[in-house]
Protein backbone atom coordinates (compact mmCIF):
# COMPACT_ATOMS: atom_id res chain seq x y z
CA UNK A 1 0.00 0.00 0.00
CA UNK A 2 2.85 2.26 -0.61
CA UNK A 3 1.97 5.22 -2.67
CA UNK A 4 4.35 6.54 -5.29
CA UNK A 5 6.72 9.17 -4.16
CA UNK A 6 5.12 12.59 -4.81
CA UNK A 7 6.73 15.03 -7.09
CA UNK A 8 6.16 18.72 -6.73
CA UNK A 9 6.29 21.44 -9.28
CA UNK A 10 9.17 23.83 -8.72
CA UNK A 11 8.13 27.46 -8.39
CA UNK A 12 9.73 30.68 -7.50
CA UNK A 13 11.04 30.47 -3.97
CA UNK A 14 10.57 26.68 -3.78
CA UNK A 15 7.86 24.12 -4.50
CA UNK A 16 4.15 24.54 -5.13
CA UNK A 17 2.89 25.26 -1.66
CA UNK A 18 -0.63 23.91 -2.21
CA UNK A 19 0.64 20.63 -3.65
CA UNK A 20 3.07 20.25 -0.75
CA UNK A 21 0.33 21.08 1.81
CA UNK A 22 -2.00 18.64 0.10
CA UNK A 23 0.68 15.88 0.19
CA UNK A 24 1.50 16.68 3.83
CA UNK A 25 -2.24 16.50 4.70
CA UNK A 26 -2.54 13.16 2.93
CA UNK A 27 0.52 11.85 4.74
CA UNK A 28 -0.74 13.19 8.07
CA UNK A 29 -4.11 11.57 7.47
CA UNK A 30 -2.39 8.34 6.53
CA UNK A 31 -0.15 8.53 9.63
CA UNK A 32 -3.24 9.12 11.84
CA UNK A 33 -4.98 6.19 10.21
CA UNK A 34 -1.94 3.94 10.68
CA UNK A 35 -1.52 5.10 14.31
CA UNK A 36 -5.15 4.19 15.01
CA UNK A 37 -4.62 0.76 13.43
CA UNK A 38 -1.42 0.38 15.42
CA UNK A 39 -3.30 1.22 18.63
CA UNK A 40 -6.03 -1.30 17.78
CA UNK A 41 -3.40 -3.94 16.94
CA UNK A 42 -1.53 -3.24 20.18
CA UNK A 43 -4.76 -3.62 22.17
CA UNK A 44 -5.53 -6.86 20.35
CA UNK A 45 -1.97 -8.02 21.04
CA UNK A 46 -2.34 -7.21 24.76
CA UNK A 47 -5.69 -9.03 24.93
CA UNK A 48 -4.22 -11.97 23.06
CA UNK A 49 -1.22 -12.04 25.42
CA UNK A 50 -3.58 -11.93 28.42
CA UNK A 51 -5.62 -14.80 26.93
CA UNK A 52 -2.39 -16.69 26.24
CA UNK A 53 -1.24 -16.23 29.85
CA UNK A 54 -4.67 -17.33 31.11
CA UNK A 55 -4.68 -20.36 28.80
CA UNK A 56 -1.16 -21.26 29.93
CA UNK A 57 -2.27 -21.02 33.56
CA UNK A 58 -5.36 -23.14 32.79
CA UNK A 59 -3.16 -25.65 30.94
CA UNK A 60 -0.78 -25.85 33.89
CA UNK A 61 -3.73 -26.33 36.26
CA UNK A 62 -5.12 -29.11 34.06
CA UNK A 63 -1.71 -30.73 33.77
CA UNK A 64 -1.30 -30.65 37.56
CA UNK A 65 -4.81 -32.07 37.94
CA UNK A 66 -4.06 -34.87 35.47
CA UNK A 67 -0.83 -35.65 37.30
CA UNK A 68 -2.67 -35.72 40.63
CA UNK A 69 -5.39 -37.96 39.18
CA UNK A 70 -2.79 -40.27 37.62
CA UNK A 71 -0.96 -40.51 40.94
CA UNK A 72 -4.25 -41.12 42.78
CA UNK A 73 -5.16 -43.86 40.28
CA UNK A 74 -1.75 -45.48 40.75
CA UNK A 75 -2.18 -45.32 44.54
CA UNK A 76 -5.66 -46.84 44.29
CA UNK A 77 -4.37 -49.59 42.00
CA UNK A 78 -1.48 -50.32 44.36
CA UNK A 79 -3.78 -50.37 47.41
CA UNK A 80 -6.31 -52.55 45.58
CA UNK A 81 -3.60 -55.00 44.60
CA UNK A 82 -2.27 -55.11 48.16
CA UNK A 83 -5.77 -55.66 49.55
CA UNK A 84 -6.49 -58.35 46.96
CA UNK A 85 -3.26 -60.11 47.89
CA UNK A 86 -4.18 -59.92 51.58
CA UNK A 87 -7.63 -61.36 50.85
CA UNK A 88 -6.07 -64.16 48.80
CA UNK A 89 -3.54 -64.90 51.55
CA UNK A 90 -6.31 -64.93 54.20
CA UNK A 91 -8.41 -67.25 52.02
CA UNK A 92 -5.40 -69.54 51.52
CA UNK A 93 -4.77 -69.64 55.28
CA UNK A 94 -8.46 -70.32 55.95
CA UNK A 95 -8.47 -73.09 53.34
CA UNK A 96 -5.35 -74.63 54.92
CA UNK A 97 -6.98 -74.49 58.37
CA UNK A 98 -10.18 -76.08 57.02
CA UNK A 99 -8.17 -78.85 55.33
CA UNK A 100 -6.19 -79.48 58.54
CA UNK A 101 -9.39 -79.67 60.58
CA UNK A 102 -10.97 -81.95 57.97
CA UNK A 103 -7.97 -84.28 58.04
CA UNK A 104 -8.04 -84.39 61.85
CA UNK A 105 -11.78 -85.12 61.79
CA UNK A 106 -11.31 -87.77 59.10
CA UNK A 107 -8.53 -89.39 61.15
CA UNK A 108 -10.80 -89.46 64.24
CA UNK A 109 -13.65 -90.93 62.20
CA UNK A 110 -11.37 -93.58 60.70
CA UNK A 111 -10.00 -94.42 64.16
CA UNK A 112 -13.55 -94.78 65.49
CA UNK A 113 -14.53 -96.91 62.47
CA UNK A 114 -11.49 -99.13 62.98
CA UNK A 115 -12.34 -99.57 66.67
CA UNK A 116 -16.00 -100.26 65.80
CA UNK A 117 -14.90 -102.78 63.18
CA UNK A 118 -12.79 -104.54 65.79
CA UNK A 119 -15.69 -104.44 68.26
CA UNK A 120 -18.09 -105.75 65.60
CA UNK A 121 -15.68 -108.57 64.82
CA UNK A 122 -15.48 -109.46 68.50
CA UNK A 123 -19.28 -109.32 68.85
CA UNK A 124 -19.67 -111.42 65.71
CA UNK A 125 -17.26 -114.04 67.01
CA UNK A 126 -18.99 -114.12 70.44
CA UNK A 127 -22.45 -114.25 68.87
CA UNK A 128 -21.37 -117.02 66.47
CA UNK A 129 -19.99 -119.02 69.40
CA UNK A 130 -23.26 -118.58 71.33
CA UNK A 131 -25.31 -119.55 68.26
CA UNK A 132 -23.20 -122.66 67.75
CA UNK A 133 -23.76 -123.52 71.42
CA UNK A 134 -27.51 -123.03 71.02
CA UNK A 135 -27.55 -125.16 67.86
CA UNK A 136 -25.67 -127.89 69.71
CA UNK A 137 -28.08 -127.70 72.64
CA UNK A 138 -31.04 -127.81 70.22
CA UNK A 139 -29.60 -130.83 68.52
CA UNK A 140 -29.08 -132.51 71.88
CA UNK A 141 -32.55 -131.61 73.07
CA UNK A 142 -34.81 -134.61 72.96
CA UNK A 143 -38.50 -134.30 72.92
CA UNK A 144 -40.45 -136.69 75.08
CA UNK A 145 -42.33 -139.38 73.20
CA UNK A 146 -45.80 -138.51 72.41
CA UNK A 147 -48.29 -140.83 74.00
CA UNK A 148 -50.47 -142.85 71.75
CA UNK A 149 -53.68 -140.94 71.28
CA UNK A 150 -55.70 -144.03 70.55
CA UNK A 151 -56.17 -144.78 74.22
CA UNK A 152 -57.68 -141.28 74.61
CA UNK A 153 -60.14 -142.03 71.89
CA UNK A 154 -60.97 -145.32 73.45
CA UNK A 155 -61.52 -143.72 76.80
CA UNK A 156 -63.86 -141.14 75.31
CA UNK A 157 -65.84 -143.84 73.64
CA UNK A 158 -66.21 -145.70 76.88
CA UNK A 159 -67.40 -142.67 78.60
CA UNK A 160 -69.95 -141.98 76.08
CA UNK A 161 -71.51 -145.28 76.40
Amino acid sequence: MTSPRPTFRVMKNGYDRFAVDDAVDRYASRVDQLEKKLTVYQQQLEETNKRLIKLQADYQTLENSVDAQRQAAENIARLSLREANEIIETARQNADAIIRESLITARLILTDLSRLYGDASTVKTATLAKLEGLIKELEEFELPKMPDLRWLKEAEEKMMR
